[in-house]
């Protein structure tokens, strides 16, 4: 099973949008990516803005490999409203009606009003399907982070190898996960390699403290139970303390960040706009250098 991450906070920008291919078969993960619109009260900063350009194009470049596409929520980082994912495709996303807040039942309206002509899309939750190559199964809807907290509900996806058994795991923005029923489930697919947004430690103080080691624990559960590793990106990432904030989860030697993943350094954009706006400021106010005509 070859599994790419396509974009994600340590690659530079807002995201979760990977590929999956088994054999002849493709699949294109939560094809969306976007920028925090305000970090440390600044918009986003050039090298972000040129990170999410590369994004879209190589999210759009491998969905010409994918049969299917699926979204797990409707969140403006993990799907887009242009045509270029879906188009011709088996489509699996979020049920827009049931278990949805309301800003996302709006966007999820207009999104398949716009899709439903040029592809066949279909309710992802509890949806099965056998491919040649590959076991594709939805789950039912996950928090998104706490039970009841207001932020919707999620879609998890696992993609089984029919060859070898090889079991891969995304989970979204479960967000730890700090649902209890989202670790159970996680923890009954018994992943070999699990996906997932981490606990969301930039906003600790709005969420808590006990959110947070909860989340934690849940995790380290997870990992325990099932011997998996880990891809957890996302809203871990968008803190630069997050490799001490997270150290437990790192110890195990189990964890990476996407980036880490694909044997590349992490890109933490968000995490650092204050500096990379810095950094700007300084080259702009660098004295420019005057050319002198030499006298004779």
């Amino acid at each position: 099973m070859k599994i790419v991450p396509l974009a994600a906070e340590s690659l530079g920008v807002r995201s979760m949008a990977t590929y999956v291919e088994v054999g002849k078969t493709g699949i294109l993960l939560d094809p969306g990516a976007a920028l925090g619109p305000n970090r440390f009260n600044l918009p986003p900063a050039p090298e972000e803005e040129e990170a999410l350009h590369r994004a879209i194009d190589r999210i759009n470049g491998y969905a010409l490999r994918a049969q299917l596409c699926s979204i797990s929520h409707y969140h403006n980082d993990h799907f887009q409203t242009e045509l270029a994912p879906y188009r011709g495709r088996q489509v699996w996303a979020k049920n827009p009606e049931t278990m949805i807040n309301e800003s996302q039942r709006k966007r999820a309206a207009a999104f398949w009003d716009g899709v439903k002509a040029h592809c066949r899309i279909e309710s992802a939750e509890g949806k099965f399907y056998e491919f040649p190559d590959a076991l594709v199964k939805a789950s039912p809807p996950l928090a998104h982070g706490v039970e009841g907290a207001g932020f919707g509900y999620v879609i998890a996806l696992t993609v089984t190898d029919r060859d070898d058994g090889f079991r891969f795991v995304h989970a979204s923005d479960v967000q730890g996960p700090a649902s209890p029923v989202a670790t159970a489930y996680l923890i009954r697919e018994r992943p070999h390699l699990l996906y997932l947004s981490g606990p969301p430690t930039y906003l600790e103080r709005q969420v808590g403290t006990e959110v947070i080691e909860r989340s934690i624990e849940n995790l380290l559960s997870i990992i325990d139970r099932t011997g998996c590793r880990v891809i957890m990106d996302h809203h871990a990432l968008r803190d630069y303390r997050h490799q001490e904030r997270l150290a437990r989860l790192y110890e195990t030697g189990k964890v990476v960040s996407a980036a880490g993943y694909l044997g590349l350094t992490d890109r933490l954009f968000e995490a650092r706009r204050n500096l990379l706006w810095a950094q700007q400021r300084a080259l702009d106010d660098r004295p420019t250098r005057r050319s002198f005509k030499k006298r004779d």
